[in-house]
């Protein structure tokens, strides 16, 4: 188990004066909360920057830093947090299939956590970027589950469970994960592909993703999505780097790295992402 140097600000952050008692409704509060409060981003791997996972240096980035992360950070900052307010808890890896058929067996590249309150399985995931979940989902259960912003359910085959998402009609599959126990070394391997390999969808590219309540703010390099859960998204493609980098610092609420690279960075974004006409 990691300990968090700062969980008196991580916990401030989230709103929280004291210490809130691991139960099912704190489960749920908090991770309502991160969501709403850290954004999922992926500056770092846009500049080519590495991404170190060590707990420390996750929390100076997103605690002190003003920054936020993708799972390998978030999911591990949230962990330590859930551990040190008595929660029983450990991290847990998976498979993302989003965008492809939810069968596809892709890299061990996501990571999450398995909660368990008075004998029941839950998941919990603060770093899955636009369709993120907003609440702990109960494992065995295969029933769909009302998060504060859409459906979840879960369905279990041989020893793996799908993660599926409710978008208007249709049910999507978001990862495929197991209940092995991982290692350091396990996401230190999975953090590795996703910021350095020329295959990873997060490498020179730039995904931001932050919630509120009832809606998700979603950035895919220069795209930018408002999603409401109770009426149609509003999209538009960014024209200039101050336009993006604003809208990073004020709808995503990340305070910018001061790196050279950055607006170079975020030229390129601009250049390779025309408007559409």
């Amino acid at each position: 188990m990691h300990t968090l140097a700062d969980s008196r600000l991580y916990l401030q952050r989230l709103g929280y004066a004291s210490p809130p008692p691991p139960t099912l409704q704190t489960l749920r509060d908090l991770q309502l909360r991160h969501v709403c409060t850290f954004a999922f981003e992926s500056l770092s791997t846009l500049m080519h920057a590495p991404v170190p996972i060590d707990l420390p240096s996750v929390e100076r980035k997103v605690l002190h830093e003003g920054r936020g992360g993708y799972c390998y950070e978030l999911n591990q900052l949230f962990l330590a947090l859930l551990q040190e307010l008595g929660f029983e808890a450990r991290g847990i890896t998976g498979r993302v299939v989003i965008g492809g058929p939810p069968d596809a067996h892709t890299g061990r590249t996501h990571r999450l956590s398995l909660v368990t309150l008075d004998g029941v399985r839950y998941i919990t995931d603060v770093g899955f970027g636009g369709m993120v979940p907003s609440s702990p989902l109960q494992l065995d259960s295969d029933a769909p589950q009302v998060t504060a912003h859409e459906c979840f359910r879960l369905t279990h085959n041989q020893g793996s469970y799908t993660l599926w998402g409710q978008v208007g009609e249709e049910w999507r599959g978001l990862y495929v994960f197991d209940l092995q126990t991982q290692a350091d070394i396990d996401y230190e391997i999975g953090n590795w592909y996703v910021s350095t390999h020329p295959g990873s969808p997060f490498v020179g590219q730039l995904k931001a993703a932050l919630l509120a309540p009832g809606k998700r703010h979603t950035l895919a390099n220069a795209r930018y999505a408002l999603h409401y859960l109770d009426r149609p998204s509003e999209k538009r493609t960014l024209k200039s780097a101050d336009e993006l980098l604003g809208l990073l610092r004020n709808t995503f609420g990340i305070q910018l790295p001061e790196h050279p690279q950055l607006r170079e960075a975020v030229e390129h974004l601009i250049r390779m992402n025309p408007e559409e006409s």
